[in-house]
């Protein structure tokens, strides 16, 4: 099962990793990660060539230090984590690279992370809001408490249906 939250109230401007890594207790930690489709604006040139690619591969260590180094802003991107044991080029080669702009399927029932073999995904959209997917309720659930404003993407979207 694949739980989910929104929060289009909280931040103002581009969501602020740093802080999602907080509510989420760090677990960013525990996975690699596959950043697809991102647009942000470190001041850091190094950080700009490495995240401004087609994907970034990176540990959870990696990410975590970018992030303490220099919260910049994300306006888009897909961040989208994977037990170690999965190797990269079992990522790339057997499905499409993760996108956030003009993806439906964050916003259909039943909620699923969007690469098949993630664990947990994050995805700043459009500096509006950001989103977070996980098969580990406590991981949605504890961002929702740093979050308040947060809503549960099932919920969400059935109160989009309805209107």
């Amino acid at each position: 099962m694949v739980y989910g939250a929104i929060d289009e109230k909280s931040e103002k401007g581009y969501t602020c990793l740093k802080r999602v890594f907080g509510a989420i207790q760090n677990k960013q930690i525990d996975y690699n990660w596959l950043l697809t489709y991102v647009d942000c604006y470190p001041q850091n040139p190094i950080f700009d060539e490495l995240l401004n690619k087609e994907y970034c591969w990176l540990s959870g260590d990696e990410l975590t230090s970018i992030v303490q180094k220099e919260d910049f802003q994300w306006v888009w991107a897909v961040l989208s984590g994977f037990d170690k044991d999965i190797p990269l080029l079992e990522v790339l080669i057997k499905y499409k690279l993760p996108y956030a702009d003009g993806y439906k399927g964050f916003w259909e029932d039943p909620i699923s992370i969007q690469h098949p073999l993630a664990s947990i995904e994050i995805v700043p959209w459009d500096s509006s809001f950001v989103l977070i997917f996980s098969k580990q309720k406590e991981i949605v659930d504890n961002f929702m408490k740093a979050f308040p404003l947060s809503e549960d993407m099932e919920l969400y979207n059935t109160k989009w249906k309805n209107i």
